[in-house]
């Protein structure tokens, strides 16, 4: 699967124009041999808290427009959007939108409180893998990634994790740190894609990342639009964890000190 990460800037809370815009970046990747495109978290608004002004029902101007490029491009749209569900509040939900109209969602599991994401949006509450090209796929959102136990627990059964992102630059070095650690733990690809760029009064620096079962950095962005991409190969995955079994050392329970 030939997958591509577009790193973009955000006009904040400007959907029509970011769509826009992204129509020629979504080209680009598709002309490079691009099956899967990945955009960032609320790559249409910015993480903004504004939900009167950002938030959409699934059918909606940026989910239509991700399942309109898919299908005329021949190409698997991915990014989070600001939805309202089943709940008075939206959901930060990643979208995967394919060629042939259907679509995946998955709603951030871990609101982030420090910017009091929680007052704004609902958390969801179950995991989300998906198939693409014969790989088994997870996804998840920015905060999710400080999270272990999310990824180990299905560890046994993806090939791929992808987090989308908004992670500005005063936390750049746990972004790549986590990524980093995510891979190697879960012997997977870890498909990191963060925005650059201003807003909502903080700058964001990029460093997407893929990083293969092992660890190794095999595509880097510095603070600049971007598009990285690489072909994930399921066999790869599969040589890793046989030659190097960790999971079979695993232990899902470990006792508390003293108990």
């Amino acid at each position: 699967m030939q997958l591509a990460a577009i790193q973009h800037d955000i006009i904040w809370e400007q959907r029509d124009q970011n769509l826009a815009r992204y129509t020629d970046l979504l080209t680009r990747a598709v002309d490079g041999g691009a099956d899967v495109a990945v955009f960032t978290e609320m790559f249409a608004v910015g993480f903004s808290m504004n939900t009167a002004v950002t938030a959409e029902a699934i059918d909606g101007p940026t989910v239509t427009w991700m399942r309109s490029q898919a299908a005329r491009q021949n190409v698997t749209v991915c990014g989070s959007v600001p939805l309202l569900l089943d709940d008075a509040r939206p959901y930060n939900t990643f979208v995967l939108a394919r060629a042939d109209g259907t679509i995946d969602t998955y709603q951030k599991m871990h609101p982030f409180t420090y910017s009091n994401e929680h007052d704004h949006f609902a958390a969801g509450n179950t995991p989300k893998t998906v198939t693409l090209h014969g790989l088994n796929v997870g996804v998840s959102v920015c905060y999710d990634l400080r999270f272990a136990p999310l990824y180990w627990q299905r560890a046994h059964a993806v090939d791929v994790e992808i987090v989308v992102a908004s992670w500005p630059h005063t936390r750049r070095e746990h972004w790549m740190a986590l990524a980093r650690a995510r891979a190697i733990e879960n012997q997977t690809y870890m498909v990191a894609v963060n925005r650059v760029g201003d807003g909502g009064g903080l700058h964001y620096s990029g460093d997407s990342l893929i990083i293969d079962p092992l660890g190794e950095i095999v595509a880097q962005a510095n603070d600049t639009e971007t598009i990285l991409t690489h072909t994930l190969d399921a066999a790869r995955v599969q040589t890793v964890r046989s030659t190097f079994p960790v999971a079979n050392d695993r232990r899902d329970t470990y006792p508390l000190q003293g108990a």
